[in-house]
């Protein structure tokens, strides 16, 4: 009977731990995305702003876009919401009661921890089968987005160059659809050597074209004005000469293929690392290394083929000096054979230290480009752990700390974030540079913070008093009496 009591208690805490927790959870994750999804926006609106876009499409692609923040967004959202959930929990003396009834701060934080290592695994699973497609449409949409011109958008009294090849200009646009302009001015873009052509006319109007990709202008009461320069010599062209054709009414259709696209998702990058789940991202790293290794090998092989005078650049590609055939005396040649040596000499050394100064570029980048493969598929992993990490740290700092709400929690949270961060970044450079082993780069973050967080837990379950002010001026005293000198009481001054 007690079992059962006691059972059914636990029980209880452990629905009243998660529905605290879930509770700024939700907040928070909807409020990281949202700012997250608007940083997007800000980057990406100068690359898509005039390129027609449909409400439609833009929200899908901020869709696209926003899912790939969850692997940053979820990390944050877990270490804020376990700082705030346990920190409210020790502000209202619910963290005491709890453990003044017999249970301890693990096993209060056992149902939380439980639930972190299930959104971890979300987390991986998202990140292994979702963001990659979605990876792949963002991409495909920005750059079908990129590659489109300006759309077609004609604006009364300005000149718009969107139509390939042409300069148009309209003085009015009238009509519910905007399909008869006033004022018409048409003016061909050509070069020295091409017909110039610009066309006046008083008025026009839009009609239907039989295909899409043309768009088609009748124009009435106007004038050609033509200089007939293309196929004439320089003496002919200098004659100027031209003519004007005058007209009543004139079909005038353009060429708008290249406005037209067959849609912003259409699938035009297909390989791409991003694109692929953790067990093909084995495969690709694989085929890339065998590659690479052979186009080292080419290079080694290209710079081990030259003489003695050599081997500053041979030492670079790891070529043995044994292997190199042993340099004639030049004290044993006539002078005039000795300056053309070593002329000889200096010349094939600067075309080989150019040669290798111009293959420097094509190695960096290619350990660039393998060291990111490597590090985006042990991220889908690293972030995953990152996230029981990030609860450890957040439960026991919160406990310790005893502050809910969104003030002393945030701002914690915020600079172990940036902590996290900031060593990312560092070991992203120093793996891109060829200076760290990708794989070590990618999960050092993790290994420096998981010692803290089995730290700072230990602390939180021992009620160590790690940010008791009193305690380290108690510890600093002695040393601050050696240059502090105490004050006399008024009465013996």
């Amino acid at each position: 009977m007690w079992l059962f009591i006691y059972l059914t208690m636990i029980k209880k805490i452990d629905q009243y731990v998660i529905k605290t927790f879930f509770g700024p959870f939700l907040f928070i994750f909807s409020i990281l995305c949202f700012i997250f999804i608007v940083n997007i926006i800000w980057i990406q609106m100068g690359q898509i702003a005039g390129k027609g876009l449909t409400t439609w499409e833009m929200i899908k692609l901020f869709s696209y876009l926003g899912v790939t923040v969850v692997k940053m967004v979820l990390p944050l959202t877990i270490l804020l919401a376990a700082i705030m959930t346990f920190g409210d929990f020790g502000e209202h003396y619910e963290l005491a009661a709890m453990k003044s009834s017999g249970i301890p701060l693990t096993r209060i934080m056992r149902p939380l921890f439980i639930v972190t290592i299930f959104l971890s695994i979300l987390l991986y699973l998202f990140s292994n089968n979702i963001i990659p497609d979605f990876q792949k449409k963002a991409k495909n949409m920005l750059f079908n987005i990129a590659t489109s011109r300006p759309a077609l958008n004609f604006t009364p009294g300005q000149f718009t160059s969107s139509v390939p090849e042409m300069s148009i200009k309209f003085d009015e646009i009238q009509g519910e659809e905007g399909d008869r302009v006033k004022g018409v001015f048409i003016h061909k873009i050509a070069n020295a050597y091409e017909d110039k052509q610009t066309v006046v006319a008083d008025h026009g109007r839009f009609v239907k074209a039989e295909s899409p990709k043309y768009l088609k202008l009748i124009l009435y009461k106007g004038s050609i004005y033509q200089d007939m320069v293309q196929g004439k010599d320089y003496d002919q062209r200098n004659r100027q000469q031209n003519q004007m054709i005058k007209f009543d009414s004139l079909v005038q259709v353009f060429d708008i293929s290249q406005l037209i696209r067959d849609g912003v998702e259409e699938e035009s990058i297909k390989d791409d690392y991003q694109f692929q789940s953790f067990n093909k991202l084995t495969d690709r790293i694989n085929t890339q290394k065998t590659d690479d290794n052979e186009l080292y090998s080419s290079m080694a092989t290209e710079l081990a083929g030259q003489q003695n005078v050599y081997i500053q650049y041979l030492d670079k590609a790891k070529i043995k000096k044994e292997n190199i055939a042993a340099p004639f005396k030049l004290d044993t040649l006539a002078q005039d054979k000795k300056l053309e040596v070593l002329y000889n000499a200096f010349q094939k050394v600067d075309h080989y230290e150019r040669n290798y100064n111009m293959k420097s570029p094509q190695i960096s980048n290619t350990v660039k480009y393998f060291s990111k493969i490597v590090m985006y598929q042990q991220r889908i992993i690293s972030y995953a752990i990152t996230c029981v990490i990030f609860f450890l740290i957040g439960a026991s700092l919160g406990s310790i700390i005893r502050k809910g709400g969104v003030g002393v929690p945030v701002i914690v949270a915020i600079v172990i974030f940036i902590l996290y961060y900031v060593l990312n970044l560092w070991t992203e450079n120093l793996a891109w540079k060829g200076n760290l082993n990708p794989y070590l780069a990618a999960w050092l973050p993790n290994l420096v913070l998981f010692p803290f967080g089995i730290w700072l837990t230990i602390k939180a379950v021992t009620d160590s008093q790690l940010f008791d002010m009193d305690k380290y001026l108690a510890f600093f005293k002695p040393i601050i009496k050696l240059f502090k000198k105490e004050k006399e009481h008024a009465r013996y001054q």
